[in-house]
């Protein structure tokens, strides 16, 4: 069974709270915060995102599983690290080279946090393999990064598969998570292809049963 991990991008502020706990009860596995700085994509996020992880600790033990989309990663990481994450994401495409990753990934973990790695749709899987080793997971975007409600791209599928290849032949322990357009008729195909951790907004928030949309979603 996988894990769903519950995007809080479409979430009204009015209704995030109720939202919040509900979802608890509804026995999601983590929150995901998508933080957008309105550089790396078009869209800015960060300062609702910030609220609603300030939300989360505060009435929550299901724990952050915070992506960031955005160019100055250092600048956000040190932003979310306040809220006690239990992973912190940051995009390949965010970095100049594969040292300057490295040194992020090791930063992330000295402060008592997992660090993951996201490849956007158009960016060749291969491109982080050579980083698979230090981070506890990769995120594979189904959609292109910015927004909620995008519908999944169904190459991306083969992009997944190409990655649990790898890992499964490389002996790599890390989780793979995917991301963007996952509900109840398509998710059935990202977990074949290897996904183990469901990232899933709209499908879930938008739905008269959080527990057996998630519950759907996780069988």
């Amino acid at each position: 069974m996988v894990e769903i991990s519950t995007s809080l991008l479409t979430v009204q502020k009015d209704n995030v709270v109720k939202t919040i706990y509900n979802l608890e009860v509804g026995k999601t596995n983590y929150f995901h915060i998508d933080v957008m700085d309105g550089k790396f994509v078009e869209s800015f996020t960060n300062e609702v995102m910030e609220e609603y992880s300030g939300y989360i600790k505060s009435i929550s033990n299901i724990p952050l599983d915070v992506h960031l989309m955005v160019e100055d990663v250092k600048k956000y990481v040190d932003i979310y690290l306040n809220y006690e994450p239990n992973i912190i994401t940051f995009h390949i495409e965010a970095v100049k080279d594969e040292n300057e990753a490295i040194e992020l990934i090791k930063y992330i973990n000295a402060n008592n946090c997992k660090a993951g790695i996201a490849v956007n749709p158009d960016t060749d899987i291969s491109k982080i393999y050579n980083l698979l080793k230090y981070v506890h997971m990769a995120l594979v975007m189904t959609v292109v990064p910015g927004k909620g409600g995008q519908a999944l791209i169904m190459p991306t599928i083969d992009k997944i598969k190409q990655l649990k290849q790898y890992i499964t032949e490389n002996e790599v322990d890390i989780d793979i998570e995917a991301d963007g357009g996952i509900n109840i008729n398509n998710v059935q195909s990202v977990k074949d292809a290897g996904a183990n951790i469901i990232v899933s907004g709209n499908a879930i928030v938008s739905s008269e049963n959080y527990a057996e949309t998630i519950n759907t979603l996780k069988a």
